[in-house]
């Protein structure tokens, strides 16, 4: 170990001012991810592609005193461990999630964009049901979706908006601590794994003990992690928190999945009794070459909570379909027929993102039809608020 000990003295950070520039043409174009890789060209993910920054290759010795520079006396940890998160600030503007990993090659770096102005439901065009989540005083709120599909934004759009309008105790509980909040109705306590917490069950089963009203907890990894959650939630706090799931049917599949069998009743009830929504992302190309979330809702309900309890996880599709109207709940071909009669996305696209595209490119196709034969455009039969009507007819 003591081969990786670092004299910052010795360091010139070239590597580093290298990396402001490579950082700050990623904002330029819009960009949400810079990959550094050993033994190739430093990349960015421009709406979803990845595209080439420059001609230079980063050399074995280029990456490790990259990694040196970047992590100082953390430097030991990922020599021990193989991989580091942190966050790394660009200016007052833009921070990035980091995660440093060793590959075959060398070093490697993925740097992931944190903009400093805190989302709102309005800029990211999420459900009007998101913002009833942000009242609810206890349970379990889930934001699901695959890496990269905007789960930490949503998240930190929901915490800025209870800190506007509520006046409780928030503690969030990342891996590493990304959107950074300013106390305005809330108090607001961040940890991070790693420098302030050791691991998320310990943090979570500590935040119980530190009069929270809403606990953020990053990722629910592990089945330590999940249990506390519930508990928390049974005990009267909001609690949100991510998964790696691509549907509400699938998330709810993974919570009871972790357990033994044996366990598995226990958690059924539990579950059915917290979970007060999910909310599942896939994010999707719109017209103007940007991209945006189309987003699954589930909201619950009585027949929701038996469905949980009875393990009948195939109907739980037809009850969100169904639940649109009554209670603001949405599947995915919902919301993709919706971003397409609003114009914002295509034909294709929303065939691309379908759950069931052979049914979905039926209601488009009708949907289209209407259009004609009522000789108006997409825009002015959106503006009619036909469209939610249109929906429930087509059964979606």
């Amino acid at each position: 170990m003591a081969l990786a000990e670092v004299n910052v003295s010795e360091l010139t950070f070239e590597q580093t001012k290298k990396l402001k520039h490579y950082l700050a043409r990623l904002i330029e174009l819009g960009g949400s991810d810079l990959h550094v890789k050993t033994g190739s060209t430093v990349r960015g993910r421009i709406n979803g592609e990845i595209v080439s920054f420059s001609d230079e290759i980063l050399s074995h010795q280029e990456g490790l005193v990259l990694a040196k520079e970047l992590l100082r006396s953390r430097f030991p940890e990922l020599v021990a461990q193989k991989n580091i998160d942190f966050t790394f600030k660009l200016n007052e503007e833009y921070r990035f999630r980091v995660n440093l990993f060793f590959q075959v090659d060398g070093v490697s770096g993925v740097f992931r964009t944190i903009p400093s102005v805190l989302p709102t439901f309005e800029s990211l065009k999420l459900p009007s049901i998101v913002e009833k989540f942000c009242g609810i005083t206890r349970g379990i709120v889930l934001v699901t979706g695959p890496t990269g599909s905007g789960k930490t934004t949503t998240l930190a759009s929901m915490i800025n908006y209870i800190n506007q309008t509520r006046k409780k105790h928030i503690i969030t509980i990342e891996d590493p601590v990304e959107y950074v909040y300013k106390d305005d109705q809330c108090i607001i306590n961040q940890r991070a794994i790693g420098q302030d917490a050791l691991n998320f069950s310990d943090s979570l089963r500590a935040a119980l003990r530190e009069d929270p009203d809403v606990i953020l907890v990053g990722e629910m990894r592990d089945l330590e992690t999940v249990e506390t959650a519930l508990h928390a939630a049974e005990t009267g706090h909001l609690v949100l928190s991510t998964l790696h799931t691509v549907d509400a049917k699938e998330t709810i599949n993974r919570i009871i999945g972790m357990f033994p069998g044996s366990e598995q009743n226990r958690i059924k009830m539990s579950l059915s009794s917290v979970l007060q929504g999910v909310v599942s992302q896939r994010l999707v190309r719109t017209k103007k070459g940007g991209r945006m979330a189309a987003v699954e809702v589930l909201v619950k309900n009585a027949r929701i909570e038996a469905l949980i309890l009875e393990g009948r996880d195939g109907e739980i599709l037809d009850a969100i379909k169904e639940g649109k109207e009554a209670y603001k709940s949405q599947s995915f071909d919902q919301a993709l027929l919706e971003l397409y009669a609003q114009g914002h996305i295509s034909f294709q696209e929303a065939l691309l993102n379908a759950s069931s595209s052979s049914d979905l490119k039926m209601k488009l196709e009708f949907y289209d039809a209407q259009l004609e034969q009522e000789n108006t455009t997409r825009e002015e039969f959106y503006a009619q608020e036909r469209v939610d009507t249109d929906i429930l007819r087509l059964k979606l």
